[in-house]
């Protein structure tokens, strides 16, 4: 071995045993959360990700109940979905971030800052309401879809035998069906009963990778010692589940459905455009850049505002996957910097 070779090894068993100072002591959610927040595309994702929500439902306000009886919280936006003023800057976004020395006119937002659209409909109103619709089918979707997933793959895996088989395939048979034929059988029947609904029975047909995940999952950890254990005390078949074994498999849990919460905004909007998805007159992202198609030759801002909203909602909920995932997997260490080399090697070679 030469000594590039023995220099190497010496500072990487210094990297390993400065990471376990650095966790000692900690329990496994401590570690959990101590990853996570190191992971700096994750924290900056999930900081986008909650002042994105924050921003769309304080602005536009939340609008509940039926068309004939509504409850509205309103927003701090003047315009709602529904007010058609009079064309302003030709229906051009009044939002001007450039300073006067630029374009002559300054920074400022005006009265309609994400412009007008054909009728003349205040477009941010419009995008906020379309971002709220969208990021409701989200969680509703991961919601559902986890509480499915989790209870019929923990079930599987427990038990095993024919309760795995019958679970299984009928896992097979919804997996077989294109998502976008469902979600389009399920948005003309239940597109008119409102958001919520459409989201229930999409997270319906949504559960299946989870499923197959955490049935993995319990094939492998009921075996471990720990389960004899709660078994030889007394436990029963649904203590073991939910309060030993589910547990220690929740990074997998967790993981899949903020993935699969991306995958449903995806799925949302890809609907709606369609016409399968939400239906006028609520709005989503979808269904704006759907009724707006013919004009984005002309009006190519009725595209901008909805995609970016809809790129940058599903990279967060992506990027706070990854992070996730890098937190809960034991594998994945912590990445070295320069500065943590050299207190390594000097605290070597204090040591020496």
């Amino acid at each position: 071995m030469t000594n590039n070779e023995k220099e190497s090894l010496e500072e990487r068993g210094s990297e390993e045993s400065l990471e376990q100072r650095e966790t000692a002591g900690l329990s496994q959610s401590q570690i959990v959360i101590r990853r996570f927040v190191r992971h700096r595309a994750a924290m900056t994702s999930l900081i986008v990700l909650a002042f994105i929500i924050l921003f769309v439902f304080t602005a536009g306000g939340i609008q509940l109940g039926s068309e004939e009886a509504p409850f509205r919280i309103p927003g701090w936006w003047n315009w709602t979905i529904t007010d058609i003023p009079d064309f302003q800057n030709d229906g051009a976004p009044t939002l001007d971030v450039f300073p006067a020395f630029i374009d002559g006119t300054g920074m400022q937002i005006g009265p309609h800052p994400f412009g007008q659209d054909t009728i003349g409909k205040d477009y941010f109103a419009l995008v906020m309401r379309g971002a709220q619709q969208s990021i409701t089918v989200m969680f509703v979707i991961g919601i559902v879809a986890a509480f499915i997933g989790t209870v019929l793959g923990a079930v599987s895996g427990f038990f095993g035998k024919w309760v795995d088989q019958l679970i299984m395939r009928f896992t097979d048979l919804i997996i077989t069906v294109p998502a976008l034929i469902v979600g389009a059988v399920i948005g003309i029947q239940i597109g008119n009963l409102g958001v919520f609904m459409l989201a229930l029975f999409l997270g319906l047909f949504t559960w299946t990778g989870l499923a197959r995940l955490v049935r993995g999952e319990f094939l492998s950890l009921r075996e471990r010692e720990f389960v004899e254990a709660a078994r030889v005390a007394g436990a029963s078949n649904r203590r073991i589940i939910f309060k030993h074994i589910l547990p220690n498999a929740m990074g997998v849990v967790i993981v899949s459905v903020s993935l699969l919460m991306s995958s449903a905004i995806l799925l949302e909007t890809g609907l709606s455009f369609l016409g399968f998805g939400v239906v006028a007159p609520d709005v989503s992202l979808g269904l704006l850049i759907s009724q707006n198609q013919d004009s984005f030759t002309i009006y190519p801002w009725l595209f901008w505002w909805p995609g970016l909203f809809i790129v940058t909602i599903a990279l967060c909920v992506n990027f706070i996957g990854d992070g996730l995932r890098d937190a809960f997997d034991p594998r994945q260490k912590r990445r070295i910097t320069r500065k943590d080399r050299q207190i390594a090697k000097a605290a070597k070679k204090a040591g020496a």
